[in-house]
């Protein structure tokens, strides 16, 4: 059994400024990022790297319209890196950027998904804390024609180089850092609970997990404005939890987020928390044993409470950072249960293969319903 799958090389860096001196970037080099991340923290360095900017093709999170727009651009740039410097949006982009051959467009990518192989060095520098993709060969598209979010998997898609600089989430928003957090939590629990989790998958999924929830609850006790002095732990956080989901994948939640975010356009680290607490009660309504267990009884340790309470007092945890929502406020509609319930299994058996125990369709609408 696989246990542990661990590609790129992994630097760090306290600051942007050390990261140009060691990466020298080229004008052969072309640069993914937004101009609010790129403009302040590179923008100063003049570098001679192409640059394009995400929301010159599209705004929100990532759609196989934008990539191929991209695409369309980059054509004839010459076969530099490509280094991708942003959110999930520039890292999922960019792993696409890297493996299409010239003249591709996503669909055929989507097609001849074994066959994928790298076209440019892959450079990710996340901005955020929750994505842990820059050490993980997936990327998550929504395809628009299927009304649906879709993994893009491969090998190829592994960066050569993933790159940690705190200094990059110094300005991150309240609520950026509240779904993106979240998102990274997410990935940790799913992975520890995934039955493909290995001794080696599970030291980071627990790590992450402290990790984010004392950071949490120091942010609880000292106020929200503290929560930017945690950043170099969040963003260790955040990396953790994608080395550990990138072997033990992720299950439930993402497969059920999915139609949400696609549909709705909600955003990824805020749909999953949607239907988080809602897939851990799900999975506990059979009793506590195995893995799920061993998950309440960590949290418990780590939140100071009967394992028993564990989910609730997490759930009562992360509504400080973001008030949990009902799935209604966001669109969805009782008419789209058992359309979703039925694009989840039709879709995400990638997904639904790494859950604790096996969910049907009418327990997948179940859960929907329990949030709408």
């Amino acid at each position: 059994m696989l246990q542990l799958q661990f590609k790129p090389e992994l630097h760090y860096f306290d600051t942007c400024r050390e990261f140009v001196g060691h990466f020298q970037l080229t004008a052969e080099d072309i640069v993914l990022s937004n101009r609010y991340i790129y403009e302040p923290f590179l923008g100063p360095f003049r570098l001679p790297a192409k640059v394009l900017y995400q929301e010159d093709f599209g705004v929100g999170e990532p759609t196989d319209l934008m990539v191929d727009a991209i695409l369309e651009r980059m054509e004839g740039m010459g076969g530099g890196r490509v280094v991708a410097i942003g959110g999930g949006t520039i890292i999922d982009i960019a792993k696409v950027l890297a493996v299409a051959p010239a003249g591709a467009r996503t669909d055929d990518l989507y097609r001849d998904m074994a066959h994928l192989e790298a076209q440019r060095e892959l450079v990710l520098l996340p901005t955020t804390c929750g994505t842990g993709s820059e050490v993980t060969s997936i990327s998550i598209l929504n395809r628009t024609k299927l009304g649906s979010k879709m993994g893009l998997v491969s090998p190829a898609m592994f960066a050569r180089q993933a790159v940690m600089v705190p200094e990059l989430l110094s300005s991150l928003p309240w609520g950026v850092f509240a779904t993106s957090s979240i998102d990274a939590l997410v990935h940790a629990v799913e992975s520890a609970l995934s039955p493909k989790a290995t001794p080696y998958t599970l030291v980071f999924s627990h790590k992450a997990m402290e990790l984010i929830l004392r950071g949490y609850q120091a942010i609880r006790r000292e106020g929200r404005d503290a929560y930017r002095k945690f950043m170099k732990d969040f963003l260790l956080a955040s990396n953790f939890a994608g080395l550990a989901f990138g072997t033990a994948g992720c299950a439930a939640v993402h497969a059920l987020s999915y139609p949400l975010g696609g549909t709705y356009h909600v955003p990824h680290g805020e749909s999953n928390y949607a239907l988080f607490t809602a897939v851990l009660t799900a999975y506990g309504k059979a009793g506590l044993s195995g893995r799920l267990a061993e998950l309440a009884d960590a949290l418990a340790a780590l939140l100071s409470c009967r394992r028993e309470e564990a989910f609730d007092k997490l759930a009562e945890l992360l509504s400080f950072l973001l008030p949990l929502k009902r799935l209604h406020e966001y669109g969805m509609t009782e008419q789209d249960i058992p359309l979703f319930a039925h694009n989840v299994i039709a879709t995400q058996q990638r997904l639904l293969a790494n859950n604790f125990m096996p969910l049907s369709e009418a327990e997948v609408a179940d859960i929907y319903a329990s949030r709408l």
